[in-house]
């Protein structure tokens, strides 16, 4: 069940095929086989075990897919983690994982130093790139000093095995360590063929590194386009454009922020800028109908934009196409944003809103098709637990009887009567009213109508169930809204109509709003509560 076997797989069929394109070297499927395989080696060698937690701080390129992968042979676990989550969560997760090795580049290997990072738990650090670290050697010295002979063959696991310790972006919390185990990769995989109908010899744009994993199971070519990885939200979209026109990509992913920046400067243009590509995901946060009708025009006709739904924990869960969603509409009027049907092997259920664990499932917990809860998923693609934090487990997880864990998404939404799951928003975030209780993406909906509006944001001050809602608006033009009262006016007019937003009677401008760091695209709408209670203090 090695995912890593995926690779060597491929390059025994298509050994010359392109492996990565990227702007600090490219690699065929032989060479980042043999390469990734040598390097196991080495690190086995130097004492790398089976098991070993390692921290991964890698630039997308060879060396990332080459100490990926080494690493994915021998068994070992990645440690995952955005590093732009800030210093105080960076701190805890990396702490919390407790690994035993720590691979990256110089300057990660210097912050490890200065920070005192797992000082307590590393004793192998590895410097990737062409520049060292004392204490840590490189990787290429790491070769010439063991000089193994012969690749290593990828140790062999089950498919309940951990293969990643993948940390959630923290956008409602502290980020927590998802475990990922080598079926649940092998499960995604699978999903992501079957359900986008991905052929092998396609080219992917992988504006989301990790997504480049799946890329050797799936048969395909990965392309690291030119960019900061950390910033989706501020790419160059001639660098997206010159990467797929140049390397005729066919699949890409893109963040919402990512499509809407690259369909803006692109949407007007005479002629289709990208048109070898057949499908584009894009998955982070809801994305807004108009961020997907501008990226359509850049697009070949036969090209599809598909919106999977899911999360760290469950990946995909449902998908649907830009097409029928358009069709189905809904949002403006306060439906919430459909999000498909459950993929075929994966399950679904909506439970009754609780913050409270539950430990056993029984579908007595469920609510009639129609009414809003809270989605529960289970499936091969789905994890079981989160590393070293037994209460987040109570919280997020339900034993079924027959021993089966169903994951609580912390998402809020309703089955139609179609089957098609409605994303309202998420759990936390909802605002309960001595009026009732609003739902984030169904109010937003409706204030997203009003052309000077970009975005906005629904959040509660106060504590439920007395909150009061207040809206927090981005405009189009990036202006921190002063004036008159006119538009303040117009939007809770706007709210007016529509029973769901008839409770909210404030509104804000903010310049803009405070996203993650992952995918620049989920509000913080716990750092907006603050700063709007601040405002009418």
């Amino acid at each position: 069940m090695n995912i890593a076997h995926s690779l060597d797989s491929r390059a025994s069929r298509a050994p010359a095929q392109p492996a990565l394109i990227s702007s600090s070297g490219n690699l065929t499927y032989e060479e980042l086989s043999k390469r990734s395989g040598l390097v196991a080696a080495a690190l086995k060698e130097w004492g790398i075990e089976t098991g070993m937690r390692v921290v991964l701080m890698v630039r997308p390129g060879p060396d990332f897919l080459i100490t990926t992968f080494a690493f994915l042979k021998l068994g070992a676990v990645l440690v995952l983690v955005d590093p732009g989550i800030g210093r105080t969560n960076l701190d805890r997760c990396l702490a919390e994982a407790e690994p035993q090795a720590f691979a990256g580049i110089w300057k990660a290997q210097a912050a490890r130093y200065l920070l005192g990072w797992c000082k307590e738990t590393v004793k192998l650090c590895l410097t990737t790139g062409a520049i060292g670290f004392p204490g840590a050697p490189s990787l290429r010295n790491l070769l010439r000093k063991f000089r193994p002979s012969e690749p290593l063959i990828p140790v062999e696991v089950d498919q309940h095995t951990p293969a990643a310790i993948a940390f959630t972006s923290g956008s409602t919390g502290v980020p927590k360590g998802v475990v990922y185990t080598h079926g649940m990769f092998a499960a995604q995989a699978q999903f992501l063929r079957s359900t986008y109908q991905i052929e092998e010899n396609e080219v992917d744009l992988a504006t989301f590194p990790l997504f480049a994993l799946y890329d050797p199971a799936l048969g395909m070519t990965t392309v690291f386009p030119k960019m900061d990885f950390s910033r989706p939200g501020s790419v160059n979209p001639g660098d997206i454009v010159d990467a797929v026109r140049t390397n005729q990509v066919t699949h890409m992913f893109g963040s919402p922020a990512l499509l809407d920046r690259v369909g803006r400067r692109y949407a007007s243009d005479d002629g289709i800028p990208m048109p070898s590509i057949r499908r584009v995901l894009s998955a982070g946060a809801p994305v807004p109908t108009e961020t997907l009708d501008r990226f359509s025009r850049i697009i070949s006709l036969g090209a599809q934009i598909h919106t999977p739904y899911g999360a760290t924990e469950a990946l995909p869960v449902c998908s649907i196409s830009s097409r029928e969603r358009e069709a189905l509409g809904g949002t403006s009027e306060g439906k919430g944003i459909c999000v498909g049907r459950p993929l075929k092997g994966v399950d679904l259920a909506i439970i009754s809103i609780t913050d409270d664990p539950i430990e056993t499932w029984t579908d007595e917990l469920c609510v009639p098709d129609g009414e809003i809860g809270e989605i529960v998923v289970w499936g091969d693609n789905v994890s079981r637990e989160y590393f070293n934090r037994p209460e987040h487990n109570r919280l997020a997880k339900i034993r079924d009887e027959r021993g089966n864990i169903r994951h609580r998404m912390g998402d809020l939404g309703y089955l139609d009567e179609a089957g098609r799951v409605w994303f309202c928003g998420r759990k936390a975030h909802r605002v309960v009213t001595p009026e009732g209780t609003l739902y984030t993406v169904c109010c937003e909906g409706i204030i997203n109508q009003h052309p000077e509006v970009r975005r906005s944001a629904l959040v509660g001050i106060g504590s439920p169930p007395a909150q009061e809602p207040v809206v927090c608006v981005e405009l189009w033009d990036g202006r921190h809204w002063k004036g008159s009262n006119r538009l303040k006016e117009e939007l809770l007019e706007l709210a007016r109509r529509y029973e769901i937003t008839r409770p909210i009677r404030k509104v804000l401008f903010h310049k803009s709003f405070p996203v993650d760091i992952r995918h620049n695209a989920k509000i913080f709408r716990e750092k907006l509560a603050e700063w709007a209670t601040r405002q009418f203090q």
